[in-house]
């Protein structure tokens, strides 16, 4: 068991208690948002994966407001881990997807809680606008805290981002990481690396883009099955084929070896409830598969970045 408590990439809650000097809880906060791949903008029932109720699962109401929703989960998270310092995640569906308005209003209602360090904001690359940013900016001024901007990107495989009802392309991640920068922001990835198209291929270029955008933070998630969804009806029909538990823990580890050594890591896996899903984590606990991820990379001597060899002109290393 010694060898699972052997750093081998850079975790998030590592970079939690260094930037905050104590364990910092993310709180889930739910906004009375949709998403432009719904509702017609541009889309209609959204990416193939994605059920009614979003990513959400441990979500409250939406009816309740922000600060409801954090004195709630303080509440309970609280006393059980003596926290004092927190971070409010507006999580589901695509939160910058409201009018200007509205949004800075959500905003600071979670910047001015007690207790907060960063806000982090869930949102597609296609609802990044300068003048959301600036506003962005200027709460994360005022109130000194950090912003993370988390755009879910879920395959940097323009033919996959098609299959998935994506309703984007790689172009509108990128323009929307680089903006993101350029006003001091945060920015993290959400990457999906065994949608039934992808190889490891394309999980070895995810790595290669993240590093070369210098990225701050990604998030990784095995595919799940959303009972109801489109990939539902696939998966029933015999149409999608997914690799198996050792063949995501191998692509994990290529993903891992090529991404730059600071980028953090939120997770290299996800966890969804059994009752709302066909398929999730090889009805295999996330803990062990993230475990066992780790000690194949210990017993090899593998490590976050140690093939990240390819930024800052190679072909000129004889020179």
């Amino acid at each position: 068991m010694g060898l699972v408590n052997k750093p081998v990439y850079n975790t998030f809650s590592e970079y939690l208690l260094n930037r905050y000097g104590e364990k910092t809880y993310k709180l889930p906060v739910a906004l009375p948002v949709s998403c432009p791949n719904r509702d017609g903008n541009c889309g209609v029932n959204g990416c193939t994966f994605c059920g009614e109720i979003g990513t959400g699962y441990e979500n409250l109401p939406d009816t309740m407001t922000v600060t409801e929703q954090i004195a709630a989960n303080k509440e309970h998270i609280a006393p059980k881990y003596k926290a004092t310092k927190f971070i409010p995640y507006l999580q589901n569906f695509s939160n910058t997807y409201l009018p200007l308005e509205r949004f800075v209003g959500y905003l600071e209602e979670a910047a001015k809680a007690e207790g907060v360090v960063a806000v982090y904001i869930a949102t597609r690359p296609d609802c990044i606008r300068d003048d959301y940013l600036q506003a962005m900016k200027e709460i994360a001024d005022r109130y000194q805290i950090d912003i993370c901007v988390e755009l879910g990107l879920q395959s940097v495989n323009y033919l996959t981002l098609d299959k998935i009802n994506r309703g984007h392309s790689l172009a509108e991640f990128i323009d929307a990481v680089l903006r993101v920068k350029r006003y001091g922001l945060q920015t993290c990835a959400h990457l999906i690396l065994n949608l039934p198209w992808d190889t490891d291929r394309d999980a070895i270029e995810a790595a290669h883009i993240m590093s070369a955008l210098k990225l701050d933070q990604v998030k990784l998630h095995a595919l799940y099955i959303v009972k109801g969804t489109v990939m539902a009806q696939q998966y029933a029909a015999g149409e999608l084929t997914m690799i198996g538990r050792d063949e995501y823990q191998k692509r994990v580890i290529l993903f891992l070896r090529h991404l730059a050594p600071d980028i953090v890591l939120q997770r290299i896996i996800g966890r969804a409830p059994a009752e709302n899903t066909l398929f999730s984590n090889w009805s295999t606990g996330w803990f062990k598969i993230r475990d066992g991820i780790i000690r194949q990379m210990q017993e090899q001597g593998f490590q976050q970045g140690d093939c990240c060899d390819y930024l800052n002109g190679p072909a000129l290393s004889k020179f």
